[in-house]
């Protein structure tokens, strides 16, 4: 055996390390990715997105998009369910944008933190509906979590009840 194709493997995987690159196989669908710019509809459980959410919260969802179609909005989700290593992506892109993990963390959560992950957490699209939802999403269950997010609803409260005070940020 030629130590050389060992040596030139090892020099593809230390480069790729250090472009940042990794050798994993890149996540899709079964990890909950929704492309960027691209939303899809709260009855597609054909997409992990949408079919590993908690029950009680897609029920929640697709009721209040139901609802909100007959006052002409379009209820869609830009994020849903993730699995670990799609949030820990997410967070370490965070981090890169950001420069630090605690910048980071006021806009993505932790793996073993993220709602998300346990699938009780949606990110709604577009900016209209957003508005729909913080306005009637109670009615439903849904509220907006975090202050600085209009577009990510948890299931907080019984449905017509009171949404408690959001949370500053995603770090809490």
């Amino acid at each position: 055996m030629s130590i050389r194709p060992v040596f030139a493997a090892l020099a593809a995987v230390l480069l790729m390390s250090a472009c940042g690159t990794s050798a994993a196989a890149p996540l899709g669908d079964a990890d909950g990715v929704i492309p960027d710019n691209n939303s899809i509809s709260p009855f597609d459980t054909a997409k992990a997105a949408i079919r590993n959410l908690d029950p009680a919260l897609l029920a929640a969802v697709q009721q209040a998009a139901r609802d909100a179609q007959g006052h002409d909005i379009t209820v869609r989700i830009t994020s849903g369910w993730r699995s670990k290593a799609y949030q820990q992506q997410l967070l370490d892109d965070a981090v890169r944008k950001y420069g630090t993990l605690a910048a980071a963390r006021q806009y993505v959560n932790t793996p073993d933190k993220s709602t998300h992950v346990t699938g009780k957490a949606v990110d709604i699209g577009p900016t209209d509906a957003d508005d729909w939802v913080n306005r009637h999403g109670a009615d439903y269950g849904l509220c907006q979590a975090y202050s600085n997010e209009m577009w990510h609803f948890e299931l907080l409260t019984t449905p017509g009840g009171q949404c408690p005070p959001q949370r500053p940020d995603a770090a809490g």
